[in-house]
């Protein structure tokens, strides 16, 4: 059987789609129907079935892909590490949310890269990431939302906790935790809000969640990285709403104030997402490994 057909068929396996399939090969679409054409000839069986949305695999395309895939993708890593042994110093190409990937995964890779592990990172959003890894940019991305479809594998990182925070003067105006549970929001509505994007994500969240509405602002500040945004809080521009990591030194030192003490804090999940079978690769699947063991901790 020939290899190149095995890695066609495993390709469009991943990605659920004849044309997805080619864009990551570098092929037409008719070359690549043309080898799962002769695959299934060789065969004797079908090994896809054509929906609206691209094609679902058959019980022998699953058998066959769950044979074949790890396999093919011991090859690819034998032959882009070469035959000198240098498997320990591969790149890992390594993307997620800016504040995120600085503050947890970075750090929490540093003993790999002291083992010779090589890390190249790239920040986005959780659609970019997800396009990013289909394409072959990404080899390993941490997200906030969970993908759809067979072309990508997640697995839940942690949880992050998020935090009502200001600084101490408006605490102070306001009343405390103690006093603003009981004004309630509208207390909070002649503040104004710093935020990473003008559809005010973290906020608006943290409305639904503790409040069971939307916000009202006095006004906005809009800044697209968290530690902007906590800077701008820490110096009296408005209320925030922050990942408690990200937040809890200037929490320590009394820069920002919790504004609220919910007994059920919202939450957000963090993902690692991968290609499907990408952890088969030695370098991807210790990275996972090691970024899932020190989540134990966050």
């Amino acid at each position: 059987m020939d290899l190149a057909l095995l890695r066609t068929f495993v390709a469009v396996h991943r990605a659920g789609s004849f044309t997805r399939a080619a864009g990551l090969l570098g092929l037409s679409q008719p070359a690549v129907t043309g080898q799962i054409r002769t695959l299934e000839r060789q065969l004797g069986r079908p090994l896809f079935l054509r929906t609206a949305r691209g094609v679902v695999p058959t019980t022998v395309g699953d058998e066959l892909a769950h044979k074949a895939a790890p396999h093919l993708d011991a090859l690819v890593e034998i032959a882009e590490a070469g035959l000198d042994d240098r498997s320990a110093l591969r790149t890992l190409h390594l993307a997620g949310p800016p504040e995120f990937t600085a503050l947890r995964a970075l750090p929490a890779l540093t003993t790999l890269v002291t083992q010779g592990l090589a890390v190249r990172c790239a920040f986005g959003s959780a659609e970019e990431l997800f396009e990013g890894l289909g394409a072959g940019h990404h080899e390993l991305a941490i997200t906030t939302a969970r993908p759809r479809g067979r072309l990508l594998a997640a697995t839940p990182l942690c949880d992050e906790e998020h935090v009502l925070v200001a600084a101490p003067r408006w605490a102070a105006r306001l009343g405390g935790p103690a006093v603003l549970q009981v004004k309630g929001v509208r207390a909070l509505e002649a503040l104004p809000v710093v935020e990473v994007h003008e559809s005010l994500p973290l906020v608006t969240r943290y409305w639904s969640a503790v409040f069971d509405t939307r916000p009202v602002t006095a006004g906005t500040i809009i800044a697209p990285d968290l530690r902007a945004v906590l800077a701008c809080v820490a110096q009296g521009a408005g209320l925030g709403v922050l990942p408690r990591y990200l937040c809890m030194d200037a929490l320590d030192a009394g820069e920002v104030v919790a504004l609220l003490n919910p007994p059920v804090p919202p939450l957000r999940t963090y993902f690692l997402v991968v290609r499907t079978g990408a952890l088969a690769l030695p370098h991807i699947a210790r990275a996972h490994e090691w970024l899932l063991r020190a989540a134990v901790d966050w």
